[in-house]
């Protein structure tokens, strides 16, 4: 009613009003048919603008009309199978230093440049697989490795061949070779026994020149309760052995303890790492392992550097392994890790270095290197993405513009109603981007007057927004394309000032008693 341009005489706001008619009529069009009805309810514009509905009957439920989205999703999932390869990789450069900290001065001091301590990279290791979807049930696995360590090494390839049987289980079969192990011939089964349980068992042929190896690996899992899953371990024929651990992961914390039993090596392990809610995905950790092969203590932490990139660093303390330093980079689906070990021996001066070296050097990296980096992305996406929906802002800020001048005679009348019963009026209103005392100096604020469209939303001295982006409501538009909006309200309810900011999807009701600024302050 307030768009009818019949409700209108002035030959500028007809026009205006018109225009804002013909969006609400393209609406009642969706919303009067049940079938784009359901379609919309379900899935909004995107699923309205799915091809393939023209070939769908009418008159069909809500839950046809789901499925029959699902199956043309499923349609276009499959023509993009080909296009995915899931790459995954690690890279490990394996370095000595132990030249910095047990230097051999008496054997090399007449070597020339011995005064440098010689630091070198005596392993590397490189591996790479890559997926490739065949159906919607098969998939084909193309592995490889190669591997040095002090001028010898070698290398293998795998191709496995995985099917989903059942929403229950799959099965896999593994072919490898490589020049240092003879041909490999595997089998994998992986089946959930009840919604509780699983099990997986791995069937293992390797030919060699000794002859074949066989080998068989099983575990044997269960959920203790939401949080806590345990698991049974047998490994039999190439380093046999029976592992237990008990895993607990929540939202702030994840705990292990394992024991082993099995030759050459049995140990038990304790493990804890703290999460912390921040946007850094933050974590803390440390672990106890003793065993036959003697005692290592670990500590470390990682955090999120990018959006797909997380650093971390651990140092490990033991008897008789001495003091490494690990340094890892998950980038994506590829991970990058440095091991630097720093001393056969417990020197405190080695574990001090190897815990604050990392911290300074991560400090400056972050505050002269990754935080300037990754304000110049944000700002430069940020920069595209104005370009790009500069026209539909621009539309959107016009028909913002003219359900204002269009809601002036409801408003004025809505405010008439509400004084004469000394109800809700708001005074001012404002959205957008607001600047505070943690923003950047040269930030400024972006914002829009609002007070018309809230007040014309009044009904009954009550305004009730729904928990949902307000940039979609009458006489709004989005004033900062990418950033975080706020809605600030400065409103009198019973002749008494209140005030409110709320978060842009956030639920909005008033008044409140809670929103009352205090006369005295």
């Amino acid at each position: 009613m307030l768009y009818h341009p019949d409700k209108h005489r002035d030959p500028e706001l007809k026009t205006q009003a018109e225009q804002l008619f013909n969006l609400v009529h393209q609406a009642y069009e969706v919303l009067s048919d049940p079938q784009t009805r359901a379609i919309y309810d379900i899935y909004g514009k995107r699923g309205l603008e799915m091809e393939g509905w023209e070939v769908v009957e009418r008159r069909r439920t809500p839950a046809e009309i789901r499925e029959e989205f699902e199956r043309l999703q499923r349609e276009r999932e499959e023509r993009r199978l080909q296009q995915r390869t899931n790459p995954k990789g690690t890279i490990s450069v394996g370095i000595d230093a132990t030249d910095l900290f047990d230097r051999y001065d008496e054997e090399y001091e007449d070597v020339p440049g011995s005064s440098f301590p010689q630091i070198e990279i005596n392993k590397m290791h490189i591996s790479q697989s890559i997926e490739a979807p065949l159906t919607a049930t098969d998939t084909a696995i193309l592995s490889g490795s190669l591997s040095t360590q002090n001028g010898n090494g070698g290398g293998s390839i795998n191709f496995a061949l995985r099917r989903v049987t059942s929403a229950k289980g799959w099965g896999e079969l593994e072919f490898g070779a490589g020049d240092l192990q003879g041909p490999l011939f595997g089998l994998k089964i992986f089946r959930n026994l009840t919604p509780r349980c699983f099990i997986t068992t791995n069937c293992a042929l390797q030919f060699s020149s000794r002859g074949i190896r066989p080998g068989l690996t099983t575990v044997l899992a269960r959920n203790l309760d939401k949080n806590t899953m345990g698991y049974l371990q047998w490994r039999w024929g190439i380093q046999s052995a029976m592992n237990t651990s008990i895993v607990r992961d929540t939202k702030t914390s994840h705990f292990t303890v394992a024991l082993q039993l099995g030759i050459p090596h049995s140990f038990v392990m304790v493990s804890y790492q703290h999460k912390f809610q921040d946007e850094d995905q933050t974590r803390v950790k440390g672990s106890l392992k003793a065993g036959f092969f003697g005692t290592i203590v670990e500590y470390g932490a990682e955090r999120k550097i990018s959006r797909h990139s997380i650093l971390g660093a651990a140092v490990s303390v033991g008897v008789p392994q001495g003091v490494s330093l690990k340094i890892k980079l998950n980038r994506a689906s590829q991970t990058y890790f440095f091991p630097v070990h720093l001393t056969d021996q417990l020197l405190p001066s080695a574990v001090f270095y190897a815990t604050v070296g990392p911290l300074i050097v991560y400090f400056a990296m972050h505050r002269l290197i990754i935080k300037p980096y990754l304000r110049a992305q944000k700002e430069k996406e940020l920069e595209k993405q104005r370009e790009s929906s500069a026209s539909d802002v621009l539309q959107k800020k016009q028909e913002a513009e003219a359900a204002v001048r269009l809601m002036q005679e409801s408003v004025r009348r809505i405010i008439e109603a509400e004084e004469a019963r000394m109800g809700l009026i708001v005074v001012n209103a404002w959205y957008g981007k607001f600047v505070n005392d943690n923003s950047r100096k040269n930030e400024k604020v972006k914002v829009i007057d609002v007070t018309v469209p809230l007040q014309c939303l009044v009904k009954d001295s009550k305004l009730i927004l729904t928990e949902a982006s307000k940039v979609g409501l009458p006489g709004f538009y989005d004033p900062c394309v990418g950033e975080e909006k706020s809605l600030k309200v400065l409103y009198q309810f019973r002749g008494v000032l209140h005030q409110v900011m709320s978060a842009d999807s956030e639920a909005l009701r008033i008044p409140k008693q809670s929103h009352r600024i205090d006369a005295d302050g």
